[in-house]
């Protein structure tokens, strides 16, 4: 049992640590880069406002939930009923919806699930692509793993998460359910 306690402390410890250096020193205009090169048709203003918008809405939205703490402090406390928001699904739905406003026509925007089937915590993420390119061509937009400061990477070099397709994740679950 000290054992589980332990690892249990320690998995808090890491996901509850200050936010790193280079995720506070926002890279705006290297995220815009780095999704107008996902094709040569993504057009680079659109580029710009997603990656804008990804860094900055956040922020609004950590305010607003008044988050104060590490992801999984916060968690707790939504979960307690003492802060509003602020699940990893709410940043992503939130995200989501606020650049579904912008009507992009030369990129796509996807969901994510990390860690369904282990016991780590399950995350959710939107993911930004070139337009008709698949989700895991794309960018991890993830505002929830710093509290708001926005972290991004290509899908796949994302060193903590792997990531499957949110369609492909609620398939699995049905499954699951149904063979239960």
């Amino acid at each position: 049992m000290q054992v589980i306690w332990a690892m249990v402390a320690g998995l808090f410890l890491v996901a509850c640590g200050a936010v790193p250096d280079d995720v506070r020193a926002p890279d705006q205009p290297g995220l815009a880069r780095a999704i107008a090169a996902l094709d040569p048709e993504v057009a680079p203003e659109e580029a710009q406002r997603v990656a804008r918008i990804a860094y900055a809405y956040p922020l609004e939205l950590r305010a607003a939930w008044n988050v104060t703490d590490g992801p999984l402090v916060h968690n707790t406390k939504v979960n307690q009923g003492r802060r509003p928001r602020g699940l990893c699904w709410h940043w992503a739905d939130d995200l989501e919806a606020r650049l579904r406003q912008e009507g992009l026509e030369s990129l796509s925007l996807h969901r994510a699930i990390a860690n369904h089937d282990n016991l780590r915590i399950e995350h959710s993420t939107v993911i930004v692509s070139a337009k008709g390119d698949a989700w895991d061509e794309g960018i991890v937009l993830d505002p929830w793993r710093y509290g708001g400061y926005l972290f991004w990477a290509p899908v796949l070099e994302d060193e903590r998460y792997g990531w499957e397709e949110r369609s492909r994740v609620f398939e699995i679950k049905a499954a699951r359910t149904a063979a239960q």
